[in-house]
């Protein structure tokens, strides 16, 4: 059950009730209180028994975890979406009651969201549960920061609710969550997988370099999507545990909507935000990890050196320096990058500092970022007109921003690669590359093929 002072929490749904009555409308509160160790994991499963959908995001490397259960109110936009969440997010914080003594990232009011990749790309019916842009406020959140945890219950409070009997209920609610305990279904067996017009993909790989030669771009990045069909639907809570166990020193998300679930394993940070101090990452250039100690060196090595990656990190380097000058002061960024490992692939690591200035927020570098070069291409837009021309799937929220703001100026977000949309007992897997001048087709499909490993895995291949 949860540890409330009594008093307090009657206190604030009074205030809310009085509010309510004077705008004649239902008035959000927002209650924090910090409680026991528990499992974020029984957490994301209670919601499940409970009959809410469910948001997902943990930073293994920080420790830091955020489990939502049900929605009290969205943030939708379709046109102009970073201005346009912004202001529909400062608006609910302005007008909402909070009650968050803590300081704690990820505690007070927080939404959890994400959008598609390139909203000028025709929907298709496989991403037609995601919005354009889509924002939860949970009912209920978790946030584990390291070793203490914290529980924050939102509501609506109309002027006809009473105090005792809402209080109560919250508590039950509550109660289910942090009372619960239950064993995470079986994994699922792969049935079928099918890659999608493989030939076909290989093919535009040739055109993209045709096009690059012709000096019309420098950098194409095309995705691919291999389809699953699973042996029954999929515990979500199962794929999560997996892949927490088996891709560490990456952000682990999963959003759901009914069966459709968008779940993945993704190293690459966008932008992260305390207050007023940013962090974004360069993360271009990729190889597998070696069978051996000296071989997965020698491979580090010829990573470091290689010309292609170089080119394709630096890229991402200067693209990044160049879209936050105007909004930060003291950018601080190492003279090289170094290498960043993960189970599958190992990567080109550069991290990138600075100072937000005064009247911005985190919607304004994200609007800045995306795509990256790493997930669009050089020049954004010429790259971004060829994927959106021949590219041969719908990503949908792939390779676009994913993550989480709070009401105290903080927020993560992390470009969602190494994923898949989960539908019922069938799966769509994305995987995609850089092209450049030297592309080789067959090569680039081989490192697709690598980047699908950790959602293949985890879902029975």
């Amino acid at each position: 059950m949860i540890e409330t002072k009594k008093a307090l929490l009657e206190s604030l749904l009074d205030q809310a009730i009085v509010l309510a009555n004077n705008t004649d409308s239902a008035q959000l509160v927002s209650f924090t209180k910090k409680i026991d160790e528990i499992d974020p994991l029984q957490f994301f499963e209670a919601a499940k028994d409970q009959g809410m959908n469910r948001t997902f995001w943990t930073s293994t490397a920080d420790e830091f975890c955020l489990v939502g259960a049900g929605t009290v109110c969205h943030l939708i936009a379709d046109e102009n979406r970073f201005q346009e969440t912004e202001k529909q997010w400062e608006n609910l914080v302005s007008n909402a009651l909070i009650h968050n003594p803590y300081q704690t990232p990820g505690t007070g009011l927080v939404a959890l969201g994400g959008m598609r990749f390139d909203p000028k790309k025709d929907n298709t019916d496989l991403w037609k549960k995601f919005k354009n842009s889509e924002f939860r406020v949970p009912r209920l959140t978790l946030t584990k920061q390291k070793s203490a945890f914290y529980l924050t219950i939102n509501t609506e409070v109309t002027k006809d609710d009473h105090t005792g009997q809402l209080a109560h209920q919250l508590r039950k609610t509550a109660g289910c969550f942090l009372g619960y305990t239950n064993s995470h279904p079986v994994a699922v067996r792969l049935k079928q997988k099918e890659e999608i017009a493989p030939e076909q993909w290989k093919g535009l790989v040739k055109q993209a370099t045709d096009k690059i030669n012709q000096n019309k771009a420098e950098k194409i990045v095309l995705a691919r999507e291999m389809r699953l069909k699973l042996s029954k639907q999929p515990a979500i809570t199962t794929v999560l545990k997996k892949l927490l166990t088996s891709q560490t020193n990456s952000y682990i998300f999963a959003f759901e909507h009914d069966d459709d679930c968008f779940v993945g394993a993704t190293p690459e940070r966008l932008v992260k935000l305390e207050q007023n101090q940013l962090l974004s990452t360069c993360l271009a250039g990729t190889a597998p990890r070696g069978k051996t100690t000296a071989e997965d060196k020698e491979i580090s090595k010829t990573l470091l050196h290689d010309p292609k990656n170089r080119g394709e990190h630096d890229y991402v380097v200067q693209m990044i320096k160049n879209a936050i000058k105007h909004y930060c002061l003291d950018i601080q960024i190492p003279d090289k990058p170094v290498i960043y490992p993960l189970k599958n692939l190992q990567h080109l690591y550069t991290p990138v500092r600075a100072t937000l200035k005064n009247g911005y927020s985190i919607f304004d570098i994200i609007k800045e970022l995306h795509p990256t070069p790493a997930l669009g291409g050089v020049p954004r837009e010429a790259s971004l007109t060829f994927i959106r021309e021949y590219e041969l799937l719908d990503r949908g929220w792939y390779g676009a921003p994913v993550g989480w703001l709070d009401s105290n100026q903080n927020g993560e977000f992390a470009v969602a690669i190494r994923s898949g949309l989960i539908q019922g007992d069938e799966a769509s897997l994305f995987a995609g590359c850089g092209v450049v001048k030297d592309s080789d087709p067959e090569a680039e499909y081989e490192e697709t093929l690598i980047k699908f490993a950790p959602m293949l895995s985890v879902l029975g291949g």
